[in-house]
């Protein structure tokens, strides 16, 4: 087995486990809460009303479409994965290939990158990431209407081919691009922002004399990944929110949702209802202070 069939079965199965997780979350970034608050306890001992979790909120669609229930949209999504891969994959091959005269400069680099090598690496993964996130955007934008039907109970987005057809005939082709413009700045930003911040930890607050380097460098690169991904996530919410607004769906159509003219039109909106990070956390759920809970649409008002 290769290296990058390996790759892409890892990947595969990661996408698979991954999957509910995603599912409540684009649920609950939407607003959908079909479950009232109920009073409890937060990690200091104040009671405060709390919003159901992951788990609560998985059991809740269990209840509804039984266990496979949570895979919906699981297909467009592996489809998105699988794509995606072997684009990225082939920009950085291409990019490799024109570098293999420099092969044994590249390797003395690595060992001890500079500034420009990051500036240069990074910029080479921004083209191999943006290029993977156009081509596979349409599939991003099925996964994501195939999940929020959950809301209104329809079927119009019921496979692949069909939402093809069914957005196109719509919506031509822009509607397969929706929210794509803030994912992509969100990706570009988060991959800048984690590079540098990386490199000038490594190369300015790492001694590089203290044992268990790689590995101290490895913990600096996923904080800095978990602090990029904290700054970029209203770019992340607003993208998932664009993709299925005015959609045909009962959970992207007023009065459920607003009718939102462009993505600044979106982010404005979430940004004076303090709901930029609406999502991006599944557990210690707080109802939303000041709004009321509407039992028949399922969200705050």
């Amino acid at each position: 087995m290769s290296a990058e069939t390996g790759s892409l079965l890892l990947g595969s199965a990661l996408t698979v486990v991954s999957h509910p997780l995603m599912f409540v979350k684009v649920l609950v970034q939407v607003g959908h809460e079909p479950l009232p608050p109920t009073l409890g306890r937060n990690i200091f001992g104040r009671q405060v009303y709390q919003l159901p979790g992951l788990f609560a909120y998985a059991k809740h669609i269990i209840k509804i479409d039984g266990k496979m229930g949570l895979f919906t949209g699981l297909t467009p999504r592996m489809c998105s994965g699988l794509i995606g891969t072997i684009v990225h994959s082939s920009v950085i091959q291409k990019y490799q290939e024109a570098d293999q005269s420099l092969e044994g400069e590249k390797d003395q680099k690595e060992r001890s990158p500079s500034l420009q090598q990051v500036i240069d690496e990074t910029s080479r993964e921004m083209v191999a990431r943006s290029a993977a996130t156009i081509i596979t955007h349409p599939f991003h934008v099925i996964t994501l209407r195939c999940m929020v039907q959950f809301i209104g109970r329809e079927t119009k987005y019921s496979g692949v081919f069909d939402s093809i057809l069914t957005i196109y005939r719509e919506e031509g082709i822009l509607g397969f691009f929706a929210g794509l413009i803030p994912r992509l700045l969100g990706d570009i930003i988060s991959l800048w922002l984690c590079n540098m911040l990386t490199h000038l930890i490594n190369a300015y607050a790492l001694d590089n004399s203290v044992s268990h380097m790689k590995e101290m460098k490895s913990y600096s690169q996923a904080v800095t990944g978990f602090f990029a991904s904290m700054v970029t996530y209203p770019f992340v919410l607003v993208s998932n929110l664009m993709a299925v607004n005015s959609c045909g769906l009962a959970g992207g159509l007023p009065p459920y949702a607003p009718a939102y003219a462009s993505w600044l039109d979106c982010w404005k909106h979430l940004s004076k209802e303090s709901n930029l990070s609406r999502g991006n956390s599944l557990f210690f759920r707080k109802a939303p202070a000041g709004k009321t809970y509407s039992v028949q649409h399922k969200r705050f008002y």
